[in-house]
């Protein structure tokens, strides 16, 4: 399912101006992502979508459908959510938070269970948790459990707010690899939201990148963001304003290469580099 926003706007009852005249096309089955700093209204256009906020002016459509003319609450239990600090209920256990859509679709209870233990294995979860409360997982384990129950319904759109912003850098980049091995199996349409450019390059085929009131400074491919920024604002952000990210390797024992972006945060290694 593709998504669009057709000119739309939000403003509050408060007079706050979130989001003004913002268009943009989601292709079906691809990674969007939404990336710019704190209040410049990602969440407000994310949270569009599953119609927790209406736009004051303008439309969103699913395969060209209007949102207007959805039931709000079926829409909801149609679509996947995972947000930051995974938002789960502390007085469920595990296998009863990644069935709460299940369950209110009305989806028997064995039937139900069996789903659980397939989207604790498809996000990496050992079963042994199924029984526990969230209080009693790590975070990045609460995360996965934020995914699974995301997933639970087999939507076809997942919106994403910031899901991996609360957790340790480590753990942060093993739920990053996990959810590009999940959208590589079910090709599901994502729009997430981050303020991370490397989550960004990382996830998106498809980048956005915006400024105070959702006005769009950019959109591309990670590729043509890092390598064609639009704009002073775009290289800035994205930390190719002097030009292109400097990388530096230093040998490591055994052969190959770790490689360093210019601050000195490891980014990988390399193997061997063939011989001419």
């Amino acid at each position: 399912m593709g998504i669009e926003f057709r000119n739309v706007s939000k403003v509050y009852e408060d007079g706050t101006e979130a989001v003004r005249d913002f268009s943009l096309t989601i292709p079906s089955h691809s990674v969007m992502v939404l990336l710019g700093s704190s209040g410049c209204g990602k969440t407000t256009l994310l949270r569009m979508v599953n119609r927790m906020v209406d736009p004051s002016a303008g439309s969103v459509l699913i395969d060209d459908g209007d949102l207007t003319a959805t039931n709000p609450v079926k829409l909801r239990r149609s679509i996947g959510y995972v947000m930051q600090n995974a938002g789960l209920l502390p007085h469920r256990r595990v296998e009863d938070n990644i069935a709460t859509v299940l369950r209110l679709n009305g989806v028997p209870k064995d039937r139900s269970r069996e789903k659980v233990r397939e989207l604790m294995d498809l996000v990496g979860l050992n079963h042994i948790l199924a029984k526990r409360y969230p209080d009693q997982l790590s975070g990045g384990q609460q995360q996965r459990v934020g995914v699974a129950r995301g997933l639970a319904a087999n939507p076809n759109i997942l919106l994403m707010d910031e899901p991996f912003g609360a957790v340790d850098p480590l753990v942060r980049v093993d739920l990053q690899r996990e959810l590009s091995k999940i959208q590589k199996e079910l090709r599901k349409t994502i729009l997430f939201v981050t303020h991370d450019i490397d989550e960004a390059l990382l996830l998106g085929d498809q980048i956005a990148v915006l400024q105070d009131g959702g006005q769009i400074e950019q959109v591309g491919s990670p590729k043509e963001i890092i390598e064609n920024p639009a704009n002073e604002f775009v290289a800035r952000f994205v930390g190719v304003e002097g030009g292109p990210r400097e990388l530096s390797a230093v040998p490591k024992p055994g052969g190959g290469w770790n490689v360093s972006d210019s601050a000195g945060r490891p980014l990988g290694s390399l193997g061997q580099l063939p011989k001419e």
